[in-house]
């Protein structure tokens, strides 16, 4: 009787708890929601081609009628070249975008106030997006300056230390924290990685990170789908540090990407394209490695860092990036958006656009990392991205000459559909030998 009882108290309580949280969580739906919904269904128009998109403004899903909205139309990322307002009369109505006369992307931005508070919604539309060619230069050694430096960064031992960790290994995944010398004596690079405990040969993977310093957590999804996965930080932090001593770091160091931007041989991204290569290294020397398999995955900044790491080391055998960084980043010279971290965006212009901030520019961006690939690729982002937007990422992937297979969600911005996770690591699958 008193274990019942004590059974009911904790299944009381357990209840309370839930009910509370769910009401303090986030709410699922949106108060008003403005609807936008282009007239071609994959929202891509030929050059030239007129464009228009329905605007609905919904509150609790009901259409408004007679509301106000203001909106705005221009290129991707640049000044409107359309301002306007409008009534919705019945809740809805059709706003035209325009045209491109260049291959590219428009934007509609649309804004409405209900009771004191303002709504907005974005939407871009493609014109002909499978011809937006590269803007960013090759530079003549290019191939030459990164052997130069992938050789010296190999006369360094790895010298991997590892510490086992229990609270994050299962019992079918072991995890370990890894330290591993990088491309200098002394530059270490850190990673969480994670094997199967059963014995055995199995494929292995790379998953560079986003942009950010921050703390991170060991990823065991992919070790539990049969990979020996390697998840890094590129900063030479410990990712255990707490996320107070992450953050001081962070202040105080400020934005990385625009470290020593005028000395190509010491830009802050040589040692984090060689720290991956050094992870790839590190990876094929394990004993478990079935030495065939080496894929690589990320989305962002590791997006771009898949990228680099299969167009710099012919041991990768695959990769799927998710909406590339660092893509294309001369394309606001030329009048449309260029990648991130927005370098030469016209706020930044004054600073970055000079010509040798432009050269070293060209030796990092990803553009000309995509043009070396040799391997089969997954490629997915979606047009409603402001951080890596879709001009850039159109320019890297169509620079692309190795078998790819894009998926495009438009609707979406810088995040990803678990479906679409799902279906890039079932292609990875069926891409082992």
């Amino acid at each position: 009787m008193r274990l019942a009882q004590h059974l009911f108290t904790t299944l009381s309580c357990l209840l309370l708890l839930l009910q509370a949280e769910a009401q303090n969580s986030p709410a699922p739906l949106k108060l008003v929601d403005i609807l936008l919904t282009p007239d071609s269904k994959d929202w891509i128009y030929a050059v030239n081609q007129q464009a228009s998109v329905e605007v609905t403004v919904l509150q609790y899903g009901v259409p408004q009628e007679g509301a106000q909205i203001s909106f705005e139309v221009g290129p991707e990322l640049l000044p409107p070249d359309k301002k306007g307002e409008l009534t919705l009369r019945k809740g809805s109505g059709k706003l035209s975008v325009g045209t491109s006369k260049e291959p590219g992307f428009r934007q509609l931005v649309v804004k409405t106030e209900i009771n004191g508070k303002t709504y907005s919604n974005t939407v871009k539309l493609a014109f002909s997006p499978e011809k937006i060619m590269p803007t960013v230069p090759m530079p003549a050694d290019f191939a030459a300056f990164w052997e130069k430096a992938k050789a010296e960064a190999a006369t360094v031992p790895l010298d991997p230390q590892y510490t086992h960790l229990p609270a994050y290994s299962t019992a079918t995944i072991d995890v370990y924290l890894v330290s591993l010398q990088s491309f200098q004596k002394g530059k270490r690079l850190y990673g969480y990685l994670s094997k199967p405990k059963a014995p055995g040969k199995y494929p292995v993977l790379f998953s560079p990170p986003g942009a950010g310093i921050k703390p991170m957590n060991p990823q065991t999804g992919f070790a539990e789908q049969g990979f020996i996965s390697f998840t890094t930080e590129i900063h030479g932090l410990s990712p255990q540090l707490d996320s107070d001593t992450y953050k001081s770091i962070s202040t105080a160091f400020g934005d990385y990407w625009l470290n020593k931007l005028d000395d190509k041989d010491n830009y802050y991204y040589k040692g984090v394209y060689l720290g991956c290569v050094r992870a790839i290294d590190f990876l094929s020397s394990l004993p478990e490695f079935d030495g065939k398999n080496i894929v690589v995955t990320g989305g962002s900044q590791g997006g771009a860092l898949a990228i680099v790491t299969a167009g710099l080391d012919k041991r990768v055998t695959a990769l799927a990036a998710f909406y590339p960084a660092l893509s294309d980043m001369t394309g606001y010279l030329h009048g449309r958006a260029g990648g991130w971290p927005h370098l030469l965006a016209p706020r930044q212009q004054h600073t970055n656009n000079t010509p040798v901030k432009l050269n070293t520019i060209s030796y990092y961006d990803v553009v000309n990392f995509a043009k070396q690939l040799t391997v089969p690729g997954f490629y997915s982002w979606g047009y409603n991205d402001n951080t890596c937007p879709p001009t850039s990422v159109y320019a890297a992937i169509n620079a692309v000459k190795a078998s790819k297979t894009i998926v495009i969600t438009p609707i979406s911005g810088h995040w990803r559909f678990e479906e679409t996770n799902q279906q890039s690591l079932e292609w990875l699958k069926k891409q082992l030998k």
